[in-house]
């Protein structure tokens, strides 16, 4: 079994619960008042919140939020259990820039970067969290990179994959789900979709059989879309936890 909870925030913005159409009820709801500053200090204390809620729960957590960088809380309250996991990293981008390499600085496309300690004092220090290596990161199905991305991944030891060939550590996982690693096509109104990607059920597929390793102690899933009712959200989020909730 699994307890779910809300970051109902795309960066330091709250969005509307309704985004994320979770199936049942009593789900843990992270909404906390955010200082005055800049977005690096006021990311730092969401995130705090969301490790406190991580490390407190008491069945495995299952975090659902408006953007990728929401899983440096769920490492940092894992590493707080006392577990030391490695992260399988499902996503369209690569997520691996870094303020001098990124062009728009968005800081959603550096949040694996930051989980391996760049930035350090902006983020990983302050939330006290322990940087991942870069060999127990492994990123799956990323086809939209920018050209310092590839430049940066192509003599990291991070791991490179397709959904239907991951290579799943020994070590306890922390699965992150980002809903664009799907075909842009089958997952309505993507605030960055990208086509060409796998489909729908062979990805759900790929998590189950990461499911069924019985390692995974948290799975993070990242809705970065605009609001909208399309009935393709809630059925894909009812899918992904229906897998998860079965262990």
């Amino acid at each position: 079994m699994s307890s779910i909870i809300v970051v109902p925030f795309h960066q330091d913005e709250q969005l509307p619960a309704e985004n994320f159409p979770l199936p049942g009820g009593g789900h843990r709801m992270v909404v906390p008042d955010l200082p005055e500053g800049n977005i690096w200090e006021r990311l730092v204390s969401l995130y705090r919140v969301v490790a406190d809620a991580v490390s407190e729960a008491e069945e495995t957590p299952l975090v659902v939020s408006g953007d990728c960088t929401v899983s440096l809380g769920v490492l940092a309250g894992v590493q707080r259990r006392g577990v030391d996991p490695s992260i399988i990293w499902f996503d369209a981008h690569g997520d691996v820039h870094t303020l001098e390499s990124s062009t728009s600085g968005y800081i959603g496309g550096m949040a694996l970067r930051l989980a391996l300690g760049a930035h350090a004092d902006r983020m990983v220090e302050p939330l006290g969290l322990r940087p991942l290596t870069e060999r127990q990161a492994t990123l799956v199905d990323a086809r939209d990179l920018d050209p310092a991305e590839s430049e940066f991944l192509s003599t990291a030891a991070i791991r490179r994959c397709s959904v239907e060939q991951i290579h799943l550590p020994e070590d306890p996982i922390v699965l992150h789900v980002d809903v664009d690693v799907i075909d842009g096509d089958e997952v309505p109104g993507l605030r960055y979709p990208v086509p060409g990607g796998p489909p729908r059920n062979t990805v759900l597929d790929a998590i189950q059989r990461i499911v069924d390793t019985g390692r995974v102690v948290a799975l993070d899933i990242a809705c970065p879309w605009y609001a909208g009712n399309y009935p393709q959200r809630s059925e894909l989020l009812a899918a992904i936890t229906g897998r998860f909730e079965l262990h």
